[in-house]
């Protein structure tokens, strides 16, 4: 590295952010670019490590650890710290289809890898990775990549998440004609209505979506399979199929009074405030209003993070959120070792709104929903909790117990339920006939095929609810295994070929 005592020398500053209370009077993206000069010295803190851990691209302990799309971080750190700017896009492009979009809103295993971390401070890889993706479609660093040969081929994607556009990308690059069909009016799966505009700003998710239109691409929207149109269809005018339809069953609450008016999923709130913002700024009165409510979020993750600052620019009256595991420590323990990824207490950039709004912390912890209460005219007015324990039981494992005479009553006109995802939707998969296990089509890792001839399966449809870097991992390793089947051999790069 250039900078061989960097690490030691240079303290790590934190991501720049507008200030909390001014930004929740609009829907711009909450941080604020680094100069050249911090993010040079930031690079300056990657250290000559003999094993780069933060691009292992793991799982450990059921999380990722290191960057699953095995981005050569120290490579572009150490061309950014040298001020090489566009060499380090080139290093970065090697691996990620989509910098800008990770660069926001990845939760960077890299960083909890990153040797460095094991007794200071991480790397800020993920400021940097923006900060280089940024500079590269600012200069016009960044081009339609024209394939000039076309194979013939002809490949048809189910979904225009980030596997699925990963997945366009790769195939186009090599040469075939690809089309990806999305049910919704604009591309992008839950990069465009599940991610809120002040996390990933929807004009960043376009200007991506018209680069690949350039490329070769064919974008078709409001266009339902199964329904619009018919897997034979497809299968009859493609030479390959691949689904990547996400995993968007949500995980309900079934408790008493589920039924209330006002209790509603986090990602429909997320979707219709999204869609409202982009159709008319909110004018056309489409979407679920927080303004004036009592507002809880159940379920402590990133989208109940997005619900609370969504709600905080509604305008709601109060919010809370309830998470069913304590507090977080605030560093390791020892069961929590370095590389895993980290599980330490934290402020999203919602919770520090949230804090700088109510004047304290808004989350709940420990505490499970008993039950929703609606008044005479089937409106929720307020909900029933109890604290929990967590306990181990005869068999040695831990599970939650009730702790007695901690009953509450919260006031609440609006609840958003944001547990997570059961797995991918039925439908469309039951159409093509493809096998399931009720959650996720079966189809092996850097296989992906699935029973039926043609048809291949990635992403979180295949692998259930995980991170935007492993869906473009899948999406990038599904188009080398299409990429084979097509013409018996690929040149895409890939990190399962034999």
């Amino acid at each position: 590295m250039g900078k061989a005592t960097g690490f030691m020398e240079i303290k790590r500053e934190e991501a720049q952010e507008r200030d909390p209370l001014t930004r929740l009077h609009d829907w711009k993206e909450y941080s604020a670019p680094f100069s050249d000069e911090v993010m040079s010295r930031q690079g300056a803190r990657c250290m000559d490590c003999g094993t780069p851990f933060c691009h292992i691209g793991m799982e450990i302990n059921g999380a990722a650890s290191g960057c699953p799309i095995y981005n050569l971080i120290p490579e572009w750190n150490d061309l950014v710290y040298k001020g090489k700017w566009k060499e380090a896009l080139d290093r970065l492009m090697q691996t990620n289809n989509f910098p800008e979009f990770t660069g926001r809103v990845c939760p960077a295993p890299c960083e909890g890898s990153c040797t460095v971390a094991i007794s200071d401070p991480a790397v800020a890889i993920k400021n940097i990775e923006q900060a280089i993706i940024d500079k590269g479609f600012e200069n016009g660093w960044i081009k339609p990549r024209i394939p000039q040969r076309r194979s013939g081929k002809k490949v048809a994607i189910v979904g225009s998440g980030p596997a699925g556009l990963a997945g366009a990308d790769q195939l186009n690059q090599a040469g075939h004609s690809v089309t990806v069909y999305e049910r919704a009016d604009r591309i992008g799966g839950l990069l465009t209505y599940g991610i809120p505009n002040m996390k990933l700003d929807k004009d960043v998710v376009e200007r991506r979506v018209r680069l690949l239109e350039q490329e070769g691409i064919e974008f078709v929207t409001n266009t339902e399979v199964g329904k619009d149109i018919t897997a034979d269809e497809l299968k009859e005018k493609f030479d390959s199929v691949i689904l990547c339809t996400g995993a968007q069953k949500h995980r309900d609450l079934v408790i008493e009074g589920r039924e209330a008016e006002g209790v509603h999923f986090a990602m429909d709130y997320l979707t219709l405030a999204t869609k409202s913002l982009l159709d008319s700024n909110f004018e056309d009165g489409n979407y679920i209003d927080a303004k004036g409510k009592d507002v809880i979020v159940i379920g402590g993750g990133d989208t109940g993070a997005d619900c609370i600052a969504t709600s905080l620019r509604q305008e709601a009256k109060s919010v809370t959120q309830f998470g069913k595991h304590p507090q977080l420590p605030m560093a390791r323990t020892s069961n929590n070792m370095w590389p895993e990824y980290p599980h330490v207490f934290s402020l999203e950039y919602a919770h520090k709104e949230a804090k700088e709004k109510f004047g304290e912390d808004i989350r709940q912890y420990s505490i499970q929903t008993k039950k929703f209460v609606a008044d005479e005219n089937g409106k929720l007015k307020e909900l029933h909790t109890v604290e929990m324990k967590k306990v181990r039981d005869e068999n040695g494992m831990f599970v939650y117990e009730e702790v007695p005479g901690t009953e509450k009553v919260w006031p609440a006109q609006l609840v958003l339920i944001a547990i997570g995802f059961e797995g991918a939707e039925q439908p469309v998969l039951k159409h093509f006939g493809v096998d399931t296990n009720n959650r996720r089509v079966n189809a092996e890792y850097g296989d992906f095929s699935t029973n039926v001839e043609g048809v291949f399966a990635a992403g979180d449809a295949r692998r259930g609810q995980s991170l935007i870097v492993w869906a473009i991992n899948e999406g990038r390793e599904v188009a080398y295994t299409v990429d084979q089947y097509l013409m018996g051999k690929s040149t895409l790069p890939t990190v399962n070929a034999m």
